[in-house]
Formats: structure tokens, sequence, C-alpha cells
């Protein structure tokens, strides 16, 4: 079952629509997790192309840095979260993080975090993905990975069940049964920390690990191309 727990009726933020789902523009005037990062709910850091793909950027605004994030209006629960990208990770400066991602404002199990996060965690030749169940530092909860798409579309999921979580990252548009020749990595979570649903929205960011500025000096911008949920 799908629940509207958002904030799109409250008159301060912005929203936007993105694959046929609506989603709030995350905003704050001082710094703010993850990070911590300025978030701007700007047009310059957040918007949607004539294609319907979502476009998120870190831009430099005088002396600050600011970063984007959206949340989507809905709860969706157990179920298969998929996201498409049309930019490829390697291109991001190491002190950047784009995530894919469950969070519940509640604590419980761990705010009911599942990350799908691209980042080297400025370390330049570190690995740049990784699948994560939170808490991260528990043993068996994160799976490291390589995704060097050189201009291709790359497809990344996690379908969310009760007795487990299995992560796919693929090239190639959404497929419910990826060709093998395309898979990039698999990952299948059956330990302790799998978490039960509650009031977890969907969410995308794009970020600074801790809010310093990239290493390049340069503005950063991520395109989305789709994001799907399947019960």
């Amino acid at each position: 079952m799908i629940v509207f727990v958002g904030c799109v009726d409250h008159p301060s933020m912005r929203t936007i629509q993105f694959s046929g789902h609506d989603w709030w523009v995350k905003s704050n005037v001082t710094p703010a997790g993850p990070g911590p990062n300025f978030f701007s709910d700007s047009s310059n850091n957040v918007w949607i192309d004539e294609k319907g793909r979502l476009h998120m950027k870190i831009t430099q605004n005088g002396d600050r840095w600011e970063s984007a994030e959206i949340v989507s209006n809905e709860s969706f629960g157990y179920g298969e979260y998929v996201f498409t990208l049309a930019s490829d990770p390697e291109s991001l400066d190491p002190e950047i993080v784009l995530g894919l991602f469950t969070w519940d404002d509640k604590p419980d199990y761990s705010h009911r975090e599942i990350d799908i996060e691209f980042s080297r965690w400025e370390i330049l030749n570190n690995l740049n993905s990784q699948n994560v169940v939170q808490p991260w530092n528990y043993p068996g909860n994160i799976d490291r990975f390589d995704v060097r798409a050189n201009g291709a579309t790359t497809t990344h999921s996690f379908t969310w069940q009760p007795d487990g979580i299995t992560f796919k990252s693929y090239f190639g548009p959404y497929s419910s049964q990826p060709d093998q020749n395309n898979l990039i990595n698999t990952w299948e979570y059956k330990g302790k920390n799998n978490p039960l649903p509650g009031q977890e929205n969907a969410r995308i960011n794009l970020w600074l690990v801790n809010g310093r500025h990239p290493t390049n000096g340069k503005e950063s911008e991520i395109i989305i191309e789709q994001f799907k949920f399947i019960p």
C-alpha cells in the first residue's frame, strides 16, 4: 500500500513532478545532514527538462556551495525501487555523493535507510559505488563495486521484501529481467537489519562529503532519466 506522507501542500516547500510522482525539494538556511550541507530548492539546483528528466546540480553561490535533494510525497513500502541514470557516476568529483535511497525521519530501524550511493568518498582511486543497508558499519551491511558507464544509460534498483533486499545494477533502461551481459553488479542482503516498512520516503540527493567544496572547484550536474516503483 502506498501512503501519502510528504509536504506537497506546505506553502514554503517547492514541489516538482518527476516520473509520475510528486516530490518536495529540500532547502535549509543552516547546514543539515547529510554532510552537513546547504541544500537549495532553487531551479538552478533542481529542475525537470523537456524530456521529463531530473537534473540535480551542486552549485557555488558566492562563498557557499549548495547541494540538492528531493523527497517523494509517498511512502511506498515493500517493492522494487528503480533509478535510471543518464549520467556516469565515474564523472563525480571525489568529494561528491549521489544517493538513491529510502529514509524515515523517525529513528526506528536506522531510519529505514536503504542506499544505493555513488562516491569515491574523498579517495581518488576508490571504488565509486556501494549498496548499503543501515547501519553501514555492521558487518555484512555494505557492498562496494565500480560503475564505469562511458556514456551509457545505467539502471540501479533494490527490491525490498520481508525476507531480504536484492540490489541490481546494469547497463540500459529498466528491465524486469536484465540481460546477464548487461549486469554490472548484484547483491542479495539477508542480514538482520532489513527494516519493516514505516513512513519512509524515496529520496534522491547530490551532496558534498563533510560539506567540503569539490576538489576540482567546479559545479557538478547529474541527470536521472527515470524513477520507477513496482509493488
